[in-house]
């Protein structure tokens, strides 16, 4: 059966996260009937991962099988499943890819931005955090070498998840202040674990608020304990930004920037 892949957006304030639950409003939940309303059969997507309650995507990919092997020849295509879709998701592609590709597994890694702002602005609240207090940045910014030198994430992780490992690769980490008392933390890696990125920034904050040192930060990582690391950021700030895949499985001409929050620019 033909296999589509899906470029989405979603804002995440209404939703308990991208997959589908009992007794919960999720964006898997909306997209599959999106589909199979407008295609006229049973669609199941399979998401490149799980955003939690109220995290938004500014980029997202998911893929799905469907017995129309012509859709990407239907110029009206996107424009009438956004019809479909709530105000709140936004589709911007399909595309036809290899009946085995995979949105999630055959992901290679994975950008997530967090927005936060240090002084009052009422438009951005529910996409960045408002951090109340004084926050030092530079030391922030010392203690962001410290995840690179580590695999081992448990101190990120959210407690009794079922997955096999918990190591993962960090490719960048970067504290941007990209307007004044506005930043953003940007964070790349292969892979990561539930709830890591809020973990981190939590961490962080602490660093910036003088209640831990940058050092400290590698013995929080080395202790493997989530109960030493900071309390999680709030949901809101959170945006996963990009999903990079091998050569020859996907890929899109997109300027990612064109898919940041528009405050961001």
């Amino acid at each position: 059966m033909p296999r589509y892949f899906i470029r989405i957006s979603y804002k995440g304030t209404s939703y308990h996260g991208w997959q589908v639950q009992p007794n919960a409003t999720s964006v898997q939940e909306k997209l599959n009937y999106a589909l199979s309303t407008f295609l006229r059969e049973p669609i199941e997507s399979i998401g490149a991962g799980r955003t939690d309650t109220g995290v938004h995507a500014s980029y997202f990919v998911a893929h799905f099988d469907s017995v129309k092997d012509d859709l990407q020849s239907n110029s009206n295509l996107i424009h009438k499943i956004n019809c479909i879709l709530p105000a709140d998701i936004t589709a911007y592609s399909i595309k036809r890819v290899d009946d085995s590709a995979n949105a999630r597994f055959d992901a290679i890694s994975r950008t997530y931005n967090y927005f936060l702002h240090t002084t009052k602005n009422s438009y951005i609240n529910d996409y960045s955090y408002h951090f109340k207090g004084q926050l030092n940045v530079e030391r922030i910014k010392e203690a962001l070498p410290i995840l690179f030198d580590h695999t081992d994430f448990t101190s990120f992780s959210k407690l009794h998840t079922d997955v096999k490992t918990n190591n993962c690769t960090i490719t960048r980490a970067e504290w941007i202040e990209y307007a004044p008392n506005q930043y953003v933390f940007v964070i790349q890696a292969d892979r990561f674990l539930r709830n890591m990125v809020r973990a981190i920034v939590g961490t962080l904050l602490e660093v910036g608020k003088g209640k831990i040192t940058p050092e400290q930060v590698h013995d929080i990582i080395c202790g493997k304990d989530r109960a030493l690391a900071g309390t999680s950021a709030p949901s809101q700030g959170l945006f996963l930004a990009k999903i990079d895949y091998p050569k020859g499985v996907y890929e899109e001409d997109v300027n990612i920037e064109e898919c940041f929050p528009r405050f961001v620019l």
